[in-house]
């Protein structure tokens, strides 16, 4: 849990390993850290950061660009499509511009 009280919530490392967007949870704790998330509009930098359900996530998946919203929240890392019923696309996934 990201804070005492805060009950209905979970980090958000935990969330993209339940969630498989990434392998292990420390390579989603490097994601948060290197600041390619973000949870309602706001660039998160810890990976303790609270996420509840309702929570809308923008987060690079390979070459594109996933904005998903929570609709609840995972209790376990389990089977895909048990993790994908968790959360909707909101956008089709917009290619990454190049620099």
């Amino acid at each position: 849990m990201a804070s005492p009280g805060a009950a209905g919530s979970i980090r958000l490392d935990k969330l993209l390993w339940y969630l498989r967007f990434a392998r292990s949870r420390s390579i989603a704790q490097a994601m948060v850290a290197a600041g390619h998330i973000r949870l309602d509009g706001r660039r998160i930098t810890r990976p303790s950061a609270a996420a509840h359900a309702g929570a809308t996530l923008v987060l690079p998946v390979g070459e594109r660009i996933e904005v998903i919203r929570l609709l609840t929240l995972p209790g376990r890392r389990g089977p895909a499509p048990e993790a994908q019923a968790c959360y909707i696309r909101l956008d089709a996934g917009a290619p990454v511009a190049s620099i």
